[in-house]
């Protein structure tokens, strides 16, 4: 069985993620960012894996588009999904459960979010002085969660 991860990344923390979710899969797992990624070949994979950071409660242009227009395609294939953000709680599960099409997220075998990272020297002017003032961090931050990237990789390697 052949897996894609198809993610985007704004600062590198999405793709930090799903290089370790890659390391944990079976099989071969291709990996690639949808930003300089146009045409993948859906036909190749048995399970495609999709994932985004998320930035004012809303996935990356890029995964909504790879969503819609692979929607037909990927109801055929195993799916999970993944995001990106440093919110908690009830607030990342509404968000999980927001950023996806209902169609995928009926379908996917797991969903999880994988927390985030605040580096502030990677971000631009405006998200830099917005992190701050919102998560009240001044310092870089990281809170990305390795057990949810096993649980993900675990339910897809149960496949």
């Amino acid at each position: 069985m052949k897996t894609l991860i198809a993610y985007t990344t704004k600062y590198g923390s999405t793709e930090k993620c799903a290089k370790a979710l890659s390391g944990k899969l079976k099989g071969k797992v291709d990996v690639y960012n949808l930003k300089t990624e146009k045409n993948i070949d859906m036909t190749q994979y048995d399970k495609v894996i999709i994932g985004g950071s998320i930035y004012m409660g809303r996935i990356q242009k890029e995964a909504t588009k790879f969503c819609s227009e692979n929607l037909d395609v990927l109801q055929d294939k195993k799916v999970g999904l993944f995001i990106c953000g440093m919110q908690t709680g009830q607030q990342l599960e509404t968000q999980l459960n927001s950023v996806f099409p209902q169609e995928l997220l009926s379908k996917s075998i797991a969903t999880e979010a994988f927390g985030g990272e605040f580096i502030f020297k990677k971000m631009n002017t405006i998200d830099r002085f917005i992190s701050k003032k919102i998560s009240k961090q001044t310092e870089d931050v990281s809170a990305i969660l390795e057990e949810n990237i096993t649980k993900l990789a675990m339910a897809m390697n149960d496949l």
